[in-house]
């Protein structure tokens, strides 16, 4: 019997939005299968910057717990979904940080052949979204990854709007995440899944 995809879901988030998507996939990929490690990428911002924001230092102690991603993670994983808030229409500083440390593991060809996807989130409609997944999306071209985006393959993304990955526009934070955006993060996570099962199966 084929051992089950090891799908790490890799994030940063400041006040919390892109966590809760994170967390929906990782429920998601769970129940497709997969054995899943929901890790977040190392704070950069000082806590002075931090504490004067009350939403963010209140996610920054709610997430404590959560381990921190390593190149060693992207090395066990067959699928990585990365998840970032954008930072004017790219991905935020610290989630590009970890990725600029996969250096190693790139330079032996051990990021090449998994899957990868992403999801994002915005303060404002038409934010940035789309360009921030296709400059994520660049470094994946670089690794020699294989994108899996949803695309419009199943009725949810249609409510979604968004081929490229899941996306959430919370308004200043004043709007919660709902069903359009957990149904679409749920169908990525099973796509990820499904599509890094067969590809690991095609390979073995």
């Amino acid at each position: 019997m084929a051992s089950p995809v090891k799908l790490a879901v890799i994030y940063y988030s400041s006040t919390g939005f892109s966590a809760e998507i994170a967390k929906e996939i990782t429920e998601a990929g769970a129940k497709a299968g997969a054995e899943v490690r929901l890790l977040k990428a190392a704070e950069l911002a000082p806590a002075a910057a931090i504490n004067s924001n009350e939403a963010w230092a209140a996610h920054a102690a709610a997430s404590a717990g959560i381990a921190e991603a390593t190149a060693a993670d992207v090395e066990w994983a067959d699928a990585v979904i990365f998840g970032t808030p954008t930072r004017f229409g790219n991905i935020s500083s610290q989630l590009k940080q970890f990725i600029d440390t996969l250096g190693g593991l790139w330079a032996q060809g051990k990021l090449a052949n998994k899957v990868y996807s992403g999801f994002v989130t915005t303060a404002t409609t038409h934010g940035g979204q789309e360009s921030t997944l296709l400059a994520l999306y660049n470094s994946i071209h670089h690794f020699g990854g294989l994108i899996v985006s949803p695309g419009y393959t199943d009725p949810v993304k249609f409510v979604d709007g968004n081929p490229y990955g899941t996306s959430h526009v919370d308004a200043q934070g004043n709007i919660p995440i709902g069903d359009q955006t957990r149904n679409a993060a749920r169908h990525q996570a099973e796509r990820v899944v499904q599509i890094a099962a067969a590809l690991k199966a095609g390979l073995s």
